[in-house]
């Protein structure tokens, strides 16, 4: 950059004299463009193999790393961290560059996150489809990865971006940095907080002085168990919707809409308003996602009003939106990329009044657990951030690569056939879900079930599935077009890029401020001068010369509503009564848990029985507080393509286990479970339970004398051998052939769930002994 500086400044014209020249960063906007596409395709590719698995579920071919538990987690993190995620990237670095007058701070930087990012992606892909995961939706990447995270995103790009926003030339902040700001800050915070854990391998290492394999090397568990662990999880999981899916396409959105429309934003006090109120209100509204579990009722009631509350700072933005387009409406018949953004910003209208309606607790005893709840949330991620990007890519592509779109009629084809998949999904998936949740929830004339046998509400909606299968394929095909556009057009780029050079002067330390307007509240008041800057919202403007205080404030914005509802959570013991019957899991069972988090079992099963009566019918007692303070992680689960399991152990036969894992149809006809071959040939490795156990010890749970005489794998060891030799009896494979296999030890864990809450508590001394303790 230097070079051109020093070329141009000779060439100058008089009238720029005294100005800075300056030449944007569009390379490292194109590489994230490219990523952007092609990880999208991939995303929608591996999110049509897993729709077609629920339809056909021999289609995972027995193979573990295509089972529908492990590529259901590599979807969900290819959609939301690579597809949208670099889309992200490429609108901040585009934007930030031209809102700031200003080149990014450093190259260097830049180059750093784009390869950083890329290869944290390339993480996810060789860990989660061989069981390498943390287990908790939207966070499931292991520790390493954690803090390469950390690293890229707060380093790379929060450092770069806050640097460049220092550095700048224009005196204001223009509202899509704001969103910007609000994204980094408050990912940030979150993934911290939502990843603090205790690393295995290394407890293993430090403990036995020796590597374990990679397999526990890489594995972690949280510091948070039960009912905390589930608090902090969704107050992770809702805000990266909020923050990462919905504050940076809102500043994508503000930047990005007016260009293509050319007009200006609608309403700048409005803006105002949107952001703010957004900020402050999101924070609050997790805890919605736990109505009805073992979380204190006042949590989740408080998520619930935050929730609805959030629908009028939501709805203001997508007003905000549409009426940029006044006066453009015309050309919206006419351009495709107008379409693009017009349905985006109508789906985000759509999910952002959908959600405050699902977090209302009546509404939510229908809608948990369901297909519902994956139609809202594909209605967002393909209509407001896939639409959002694809309309920026498309309204890129001739700027970056400096030449003509390759064809207006192929962007046009790829926003009908997309938005025709689209709406076959999510319509199929809406009467999944409201199926499913009114068929577990009726009863006939007799005051019984109508439909026991779970089974029978999942075949009903395999024509569902497959209209699924299809949707999704159109808007994969859409994006492949869209792909194939970005490659033609890139094709009939120049030899070379022309660098335009831009002229502006550098940002002045002093500044005098806006003129004083005439006062509205009466020159001799106290309150005059103050008033009338809040009333004319000078005392933003104010605000948005100052990029650091301005984070600052975000921050305090986003960190109220969490210390508010986290810190009860943590300090008030009563939220969580002890249940003296309840001990931690055996060696084996800790094993086994393991396997079935390896598995992504909590993908398809939860274990939650809520309060009501067509669970309690089903499943058994209601879940309590006090069952879960071994569980590092929480395992409640968000959906129930199978049946609940809290109260599975002790229910069926470890032979019926055995053979439901070899052939799931062989049990059930009608079964969409896949096959799990592979547990009845790996083996366990017994030695390295010891660093489970030690982990789970270091976390304060009460393994005691176990630990103290070294008895870790002798205890795994003797257990399997008795479930195997149970099996043996019950008509299974000799006990030789299966005691160190890792079905074992997962028929250990699924025999375990539940169960200790049926225990005959231990007698008492005396009464004082008793006294907060839960029957």
């Amino acid at each position: 950059m230097a070079d051109i500086v020093k070329k141009t400044k000779s060439h100058q014209h008089p009238d720029k004299d005294g100005l800075e020249a300056f030449v944007y960063d569009d390379h490292i906007v194109r590489m994230f463009a490219w990523a952007t596409i092609i990880w999208g395709v991939v995303a929608m590719l591996v999110g049509v193999i897993i729709a077609l698995q629920l339809a056909f579920p021999d289609a995972g071919l027995g193979v573990s790393f295509l089972s529908f538990g492990r590529l259901r987690p590599l979807h969900t993190n290819a959609a939301i961290f690579a597809f949208a995620g670099n889309g992200i990237f490429a609108a901040v670095y585009y934007s930030t560059q031209r809102l700031c007058k200003s080149r990014m701070y450093s190259d260097l930087l830049s180059k750093l996150h784009f390869y950083g990012w890329q290869l944290i992606i390339l993480s996810a892909v060789l860990t989660l489809p061989f069981g390498i995961t943390q287990g908790k939706e939207y966070a499931e990447l292991e520790w390493p990865i954690d803090i390469m995270i950390a690293v890229v995103w707060l380093v790379f790009f929060g450092g770069n971006f806050m640097m460049t926003l220092i550095h700048r030339r224009e005196r204001h902040i223009y509202v899509a940095l704001w969103f910007y700001i609000a994204t980094i800050v408050t990912v940030t915070m979150l993934h911290v907080f939502n990843n603090l854990w205790v690393p295995a391998g290394l407890v293993y290492l430090v403990q036995y002085g020796e590597m374990p394999s990679a397999e526990l090397a890489l594995k972690s568990y949280p510091i948070y168990a039960g009912v905390q662990d589930a608090l902090m999880q969704w107050w992770y999981g809702h805000n990266a919707v909020a923050f990462f899916l919905t504050t940076p396409f809102l500043g994508m959105m503000y930047y990005f809409l007016p260009k293509a429309a050319e007009r200006p934003v609608f309403s700048y006090k409005l803006s105002i308003i949107h952001f703010w109120s957004l900020v402050f209100i999101y924070i609050w509204a997790g805890p919605h996602h736990l109505h009805y579990t073992a979380l204190p009722e006042w949590a989740s009631t408080v998520g619930m009003v935050f929730s609805v509350m959030l629908w009028m700072p939501s709805w203001g933005g997508m007003i905000n939106g549409l009426m940029t387009l006044r006066g453009a409406w015309h050309r919206v018949a006419s351009d495709p990329i107008l379409k693009f953004y017009i349905v985006g910003i109508t789906f985000y209208g759509m999910a952002t009044f959908e959600g405050p309606l699902l977090s209302i607790k009546s509404v939510n005893s229908l809608s948990h657990y369901t297909d519902w709840t994956i139609a809202h949330v594909h209605a967002g991620v393909l209509g407001w951030n896939g639409f959002m990007t694809f309309g920026m890519l498309y309204w890129m592509m001739p700027r970056l690569f400096q030449t003509k779109l390759y064809s207006k009629k192929l962007c046009a084809a790829h926003f009908w056939i997309g938005t025709i998949g689209m709406v076959l999904y999510v319509l199929a998936i809406y009467a999944a879900g409201i199926t499913q949740g009114l068929m577990w929830r009726a009863f006939d004339v007799n005051g019984r079930l109508s439909y026991p046998d779970f089974i029978e509400t999942v075949t009903i909606l395999i024509p569902m599935y497959w209209i699924r299968v299809v949707g999704g394929l159109l808007y994969l095909t859409g994006a492949i077009l869209g792909l194939y556009n970005m490659f033609m057009t890139w094709r009939t780029r120049p030899e070379k890029y022309e660098e335009v050079v831009h002229y502006a002067p550098a940002l002045s330390k002093n500044y005098d401020g806006d003129p004083p307007a005439k006062s509205r509240l009466g020159a001799n008041t106290k309150l005059g001068n103050a008033g009338d800057k809040f009333l004319q919202g000078n005392w933003h403007r104010s605000l948005e010369r100052k990029p650091v205080k301005m984070t600052l404030w975000v921050l305090v914005a986003v960190a109220i509503g969490g210390i508010v509802e986290a810190v009860p959570m943590f300090l008030v013991s009563s939220n969580i009564p002890t249940i003296s019957t309840v001990k931690p899991y055996t060696p084996l069972e800790l094993a086994g848990r393991d396997i079935y988090i390896a598995e992504g079992c909590y993908n398809c099963h939860s274990q939650m029985i809520r309060p009501f009566l067509w669970e309690t019918m089903r499943y058994g007692e209601y879940s309590k507080p006090g069952e879960f303070i071994y569980d590092h992680p929480f395992q409640w689960g968000s959906r129930r393509i199978g049946p609940d399991l809290a109260r599975e152990g002790g229910l069926r036969t470890h032979l019926w286990h055995y053979l439901h894992f070899k052939n799931p149809a062989d049990i059930s006809e009608n079964s969409i479970m896949p096959r799990y071959p592979w547990l009845l040939k790996n083996t366990v490795n017994f030695d390295e339970i010891r660093g489970r156990v030690d982990s789970m010890a270091l976390m304060g749970v009460p393994y005691g004398e176990l630990l103290l005489e070294g008895k870790t794998v002798e205890h795994a060891k003797g257990q399997a051998l008795e479930i195997a030799m149970e099996l043996e009896a019950q008509g299974g494979p000799s006990y030789e052939e299966t005691y160190d296999k890792k079905v074992i030890a997962l028929i250990a864990y699924l025999q375990r769930m539940g169960t200790d809450i049926s225990k005959t508590p231990p007698p008492v001394e005396s009464e004082v002994e008793t006294e907060g303790v839960s029957p």
